[in-house]
């Protein structure tokens, strides 16, 4: 599978979509304003604890408080919270913790009043950006994640990645963390260093080190609220998750940029620096590599399927409904269990596209077309799940019931993306709303295909508006002649004044409307 990462830089930030295999699977937005983001460290002061809760709201910055729960202190937060103080006191004259004396654990069962009081000064990182009305969300568990390794201070242990099947690869890699660990810091194996050189491990965690000195650096002179540490911007934090041999390009329109990434991959990964390359076109980048085409297609209350089949995806404070339709093209051939098992496995493909592309979180309600078939049942989820294990936010999926609906937990640490895709009327200036234009012809294409091959028509009348019948008929090659090759059936075009833009209808033979 090849991956490619084109990146729109403008004033306000930067636009990322990556793209598997030519699809857009994932899309990200980076502002060059942006406070709060997962993985930023702040040294914070608690403004106060909530014993009905559990939990503590402490001040970051933020309008609102952020919420640490008691589950998100981490074992080692007693040490966490003597390190912070230490270091702004001027006591700790060293980022390193070689003569740093531990504290106890924490037990798992305690309470927030027992650990933390109401100005307590501590070390905090962002778990989930601010959304909706709600603050931040945070962890006392400090990760300092690098390509190969995650550093986690104050900490002792070593664990491997479950992803890292090979037992002798497992026990390599836990004896080689083990031996270059630096006192009081604990390692996570990632997936990535599986098959990699001690030095390459080690040179990961120097560079992880190096971050916790500027943090150190940054906590000495602190006065909270104040972010003491940046977590790497969308761009690297996504070419250091997912940089591999299958990355095949990465594209920029902006220069310094474009070399900003060369430098970093050449850090990470030497021999794909030769990935990087620099857009200079006066084709907006995303219109280039059909991005621009492919979000107007993905988002908005409706997805429509290259079958014919579509999804309908609602949204509600507290879960997201999805519900799979087969349309007006399936069920012309075939027994209704295979057709309901056809459009469902799309759907499947589809859904954790969606998923992923519009980073929806929480719980995810999927209605399916109903299945008798109990095998056809486990069929669906076994798709799900190999449809999902791409999907780097953490998931758990449920079986269907009978009555053809899934469950699905995805974890959320950002606000759902949502691109309102309806464009201004272009015949009544804006006093209502249409499908993206963009899309026009696809779907004309589309419909002409069902109506050719499918219900068989041997003359077809497409009537639109003058500018598509313009667009349609121009060139030597025209899109009708192109048609007619493809179908062996000719299809003629007339244009109607009346039709708004968008609009357009079929006529058969004896000139009445079809209708779809």
């Amino acid at each position: 599978m090849s991956k490619d990462l084109v990146l729109d830089v403008t004033s306000s930030g930067i636009e990322i979509a990556l793209l598997e295999n030519d699809q857009l699977v994932e899309l990200h937005h980076e502002k060059f304003d942006s406070q709060f983001g997962v993985g930023d460290i702040f040294v914070a002061q608690v403004k106060k604890t909530v014993a009905g809760l559990n939990a503590a709201f402490v001040d970051v910055g933020f309008g609102k408080d952020a919420f640490l729960h008691y589950s998100d202190l981490s074992p080692q937060m007693l040490s966490v919270k003597k390190y912070t103080e230490a270091t702004i006191t001027g006591k700790q004259n060293s980022h390193l913790l070689q003569n740093f004396e531990l504290e106890p654990d924490i037990v798992k069962t305690g309470k927030i009043t027992d650990v933390l009081n109401r100005r307590d000064v501590l070390l905090v990182q962002v778990l989930k950006e601010p959304i909706s009305t709600k603050g931040p969300r945070l962890s006392c568990e400090i990760t300092m994640a690098g390509r190969y390794v995650v550093l986690t201070p104050f900490g002792n242990g070593v664990s491997v990645s479950r992803k890292i099947k090979d037992p002798q690869e497992r026990s390599r890699l836990q004896r080689l963390a083990e031996s270059i660990k630096p006192h009081n810091f604990g390692l996570i194996v990632r997936t990535a260093a599986e098959n990699r050189k001690v030095a390459e491990l080690h040179e990961d965690i120097d560079t992880q080190i190096q971050k916790w000195q500027q943090l150190y650096q940054e906590l000495k002179n602190a006065k909270p609220p104040q972010k003491v540490l940046s977590e790497v911007g969308k761009t690297s934090g996504i070419l250091r998750d997912l940089l591999n041999p299958s990355f095949t390009r990465v594209v920029v329109n902006d220069k310094n940029l474009a070399s900003e990434i060369s430098q970093y991959i050449s850090e990470i990964e030497p021999s794909a620096e030769k990935i990087v390359a620099f857009h200079n076109s006066k084709t907006p980048i995303f219109e280039q590599y059909k991005v621009s085409k492919q979000i107007k297609a993905a988002f908005g209350k409706t997805v429509n399927m290259p079958s014919g089949a579509y999804l309908v995806i609602e949204h509600t404070e507290a879960l997201h409904v999805i519900d799979v339709n087969s349309g007006h093209k399936m069920g012309s051939q075939g027994n209704q269990e295979n057709n309901a098992l056809a459009v469902n496995l799309e759907a499947v493909t589809e859904i954790a596209r969606q998923l992923r592309l519009r980073d929806l979180g929480g719980i995810i309600i999927i209605d399916f077309i109903d299945l008798k078939s109990s095998e056809n049942r486990k069929m669906i989820l076994r798709r799900m799940e190999e449809s999902m294990s791409a999907d780097r936010a953490k998931h758990t999926i449920l079986p269907l019931s009978p009555f053809g609906i899934m469950q699905i937990t995805r974890e959320r640490v950002r606000p759902e993306l949502q691109i309102a895709t309806a464009e201004v009327c272009p015949t009544c200036r804006g006093t209502g709303r249409v499908k993206a234009t963009i899309l026009l012809i696809d779907e004309i294409e589309n419909n002409l295909s069902y109506l050719l091959n499918e219900l068989d028509y041997q003359q077809l009348k497409l009537a639109v508006h003058p500018f598509v019948e313009a667009y349609i008929k121009k060139g030597i090659i025209s899109r009708q002649w192109k048609w007619f090759w493809k179908h062996k059936k000719w299809v003629s075009v007339v244009a109607n004044t009346n039709y708004s833009l968008t609009e357009y209808r079929y006529f058969d033979a004896q000139s009445e409307e079809i209708k779809l």
